[in-house]
């Protein structure tokens, strides 16, 4: 008798991926963990709700109170939570196979850090000019900026992903300080908003100013990183290898970090720097499916998710009545982290 097949294949004309059934058992249990965790971070609050109410008032079920503390007050935030992790979560584990050193993410690499100066930036010259819904795009054109002048600075006969990430951690704080000093230069209301940036917070979110205009870039880009996934798992390879099976390597390994860059840059423009997510997800993720980009990607995508939720909870939950920005709590986990990987990655240089 022939072993069963530990693989599902998903074949399309354009096409084919090759998905194992464990990939596919942990990604349905990382999506319940999700599910669970938005309907208990809804729930808790100073007024707490049941879950089963809490899922009733989602459909607008329950009392008038509970419709309106739940959908109004505590659902939008829960979604941005959801949309934020996944988008870091994916764009560290494409930055992760694209450069094939486990220091890279959106935090080490300049992006994040060039995403708040953008927004920081957009609130001190075009904030009372133009539309909010701007925003993301400033943010981005700062993510791109700040990852592509890291990159130019890091070569030297080529890129070393140590130094790379180096350079880029020290351009971070370079352009935290320039941040800062607008900041301070600002009236109060800039400071305020600047400091929610800075810190990482998804306090006071809404539909109109974070999930609505939030939701297409990842609902766009996710799909989209998600069908060139394989191109990554064949550049992780190494470049000698994935030009001997037909990869166009620069073309594509270009149009991948543009895509992690827009989708980790409109991430921040609306949960500002909650670092650590794009570090520690792939990371996870890599331990529970493997190396191949087919799984890593929605796992990867689901992992931080959780994260940012549990963050975020953590921050509502631990210290009430204050609220904790969630980018407190994951900078605390993350730098730990870091340093370990860093510290097991000095010699490779």
């Amino acid at each position: 008798m022939s072993r069963p097949s530990r693989y599902v294949s998903l074949r399309s004309k354009g096409f084919s991926f090759l998905i194992s059934k464990k990939s596919i058992a942990v990604s349905l249990l990382l999506l319940i963990a999700v599910i669970v965790v938005m309907i208990l971070s809804t729930g808790i609050g100073s007024i707490a709700i049941k879950p089963a109410e809490v899922v009733r008032a989602v459909f607008g079920y329950s009392t008038d109170s509970n419709n309106m503390i739940v959908r109004t007050l505590r659902l939008p935030r829960v979604i941005v939570a959801v949309l934020i992790g996944a988008s870091l979560g994916v764009a560290g584990a494409i930055l992760q196979g694209l450069v094939r050193n486990s220091l890279t993410s959106p935090d080490t690499i300049g992006t994040t850090g060039g995403a708040v100066l953008g927004a920081v930036s957009f609130f001190f010259f075009f904030s009372d000019k133009i539309s909010i819904h701007w925003l993301p795009v400033v943010a981005i054109i700062g993510a791109f900026s700040a990852t592509l002048l890291v990159y130019a600075l890091s070569w030297r006969n080529g890129i070393t992903p140590l130094r790379l990430v180096l350079i880029g951690t020290g351009f971070t704080a370079a352009m935290s300080s320039i941040s800062y000093l607008m900041m301070l230069s600002g009236p109060i209301v800039l400071a305020n908003q600047s400091l929610t940036f800075m810190t990482g917070s998804i306090y006071g979110v809404s539909w109109e100013k974070a999930v609505y205009p939030l939701l297409p870039w990842v609902s766009l880009l996710i799909p989209i990183i998600f069908l060139y996934s394989r191109h990554v798992t064949i550049q992780s390879l190494g470049e000698d290898i994935a030009r001997s099976v037909g990869s166009r390597v620069q073309r594509q390994r270009f149009l991948l970090i543009m895509l992690s860059v827009a989708l980790s840059g409109a991430a921040v423009a609306f949960g500002g720097a909650i670092n650590f997510i794009g570090l520690m997800a792939p990371h996870i993720a890599r331990k529970l499916v493997g190396p191949s980009f087919g799984a890593l990607v929605p796992v990867s995508a689901l992992t931080g998710s959780l994260l940012l939720l549990l963050a975020d909870l953590a921050g509502r939950f631990l210290f009430q009545p204050l609220d904790i920005p969630a980018g407190v709590f994951t900078a605390a986990i993350g730098a730990p982290i870091f340093i370990y990987l860093l510290y097991h990655s000095r010699n490779r240089t």
